[in-house]
């Protein structure tokens, strides 16, 4: 099973993915992760990325899909993955469906956890972590049982992300529409994007996702 997970940032993509991953043997695959990992491994592909982090640019959408290339032939990926974070652009999903193309691989499904831009904003704005453990809360969806007391560790000393504020979360989210959303037309045309309402709490999401991939199961 081969799955691009698409939608927002803030929108819920990565725990979803963790959950499927555990669900069905998949591997989740954050091409930021994989980064970090092809540099450290020292890896030809990995050297490349680190000149060109190194320089203050960009890595190019051919390292990034070298990148992953390399990670989905590790032994791990054998039952499949989930893309989490890429495509990013047509242009990336043009090159990745060359490169799955040459390894005989095909995508089983684009699904878009889709959330209007209201709720990514508050969704974010709202984070806050324990600075003793990391737990982390929510102002609206997830305070500690005891305010000011983290339910963990029983720390009482609270940080938020600096740029998880509004004007900050809606440049990303701009940036997304103009970048990313793109991309749905794309997989639409191939047959493969499903959209779920990510608006539904975690576990509703989470069965959605569910149907899909045994639908795709099923052929």
């Amino acid at each position: 099973m081969h799955l691009i997970l698409l939608g927002p940032p803030g929108g819920g993509k990565g725990t979803q993915a963790k959950i499927l991953q555990d669900a069905y043997g998949l591997v989740q695959l954050s091409t930021g992760d994989m980064l970090r990992a092809a540099v450290a491994s020292g890896s030809d592909i990995g050297r490349k990325a680190k000149a060109v982090m190194e320089a203050g640019q960009l890595v190019s959408d051919e390292i990034v899909i070298g990148i992953i290339s390399d990670r989905i032939g590790e032994s791990d990926c054998r039952n499949g993955f989930i893309l989490d974070g890429f495509p990013r652009t047509v242009a990336q999903a043009e090159a990745l469906d060359a490169m799955l193309t040459e390894r005989g691989i095909k995508i089983d499904g684009a699904i878009e956890v889709r959330v209007p831009d209201g709720m990514i904003v508050e969704r974010i704005t709202g984070r806050f972590t324990c600075a003793k453990c990391g737990s982390g809360y929510h102002d609206k969806f997830q305070r500690p049982k005891v305010d000011g007391v983290c339910a963990s560790c029983g720390g009482t000393e609270f940080s938020r992300r600096a740029d998880d504020n509004a004007a900050t979360v809606q440049s990303r989210l701009d940036a997304y529409h103009a970048q990313t959303a793109p991309i749905l037309p794309y997989y639409e045309k191939k047959g493969v994007l499903q959209v779920v309402d990510g608006t539904l709490p975690i576990a509703e999401v989470t069965k959605r996702l569910k149907e899909i991939i045994e639908g795709a199961k099923r052929g």
